[in-house]
């Protein structure tokens, strides 16, 4: 039987993201998000707990979130998990990851982060843009037989 390795995470990211390129070139970009989740418990009452999940992303676009996103900012990740495993110390630790492989920005970003924190050895840090400006199209109902599909 094949496995499925799958994870739609939406959350804040906890930290200016890090985009550093690998001895072959490859641009790699690592953040954590924050993710808030809330339950009742068995008295009825409400809970509130935030997971904190380190991600990483490559290639170009690794480059967009170091451009576009910063501390605060909420952004909807999908990919997979994977395991890395290493020595310390003497002892062997591992920790679980999402490989980003899809995001999409949401929310006006309100973080209290600052400019561009990138440390890669081989390119300038560059300032991040601001939030894009969506215009308002009003409330009025839209016609099914405008749409040309």
């Amino acid at each position: 039987m094949r496995g499925f390795n799958k994870v739609v995470l939406m959350g804040n990211l906890t930290r200016d993201p890090e985009l550093r390129t690998t001895p072959s070139g490859q641009n790699v970009c690592s953040f954590s998000l924050a993710v808030n989740r809330s339950w009742k418990n068995a008295q009825g009452e409400q809970q509130e707990a935030v997971d904190y999940i380190d991600c990483n992303i490559w290639g170009k676009p690794a480059e967009i979130i170091n451009q576009y996103m910063k501390k605060g900012s909420g952004i909807l990740v999908s990919g997979r998990l994977q395991q890395r495993s290493w020595e310390q110390e003497g002892q062997k630790r591992s920790k679980v990851e999402v490989v980003v492989e899809d995001f999409n920005f949401v929310g006006g970003g309100s973080g209290d982060g600052g400019g561009s924190s990138s440390s890669s050895s081989s390119s300038t840090s560059s300032p991040k843009k601001s939030d894009p400006v969506v215009e308002d199209i009003g409330d009025e109902p839209i016609n099914l037989d405008d749409i040309p599909f």
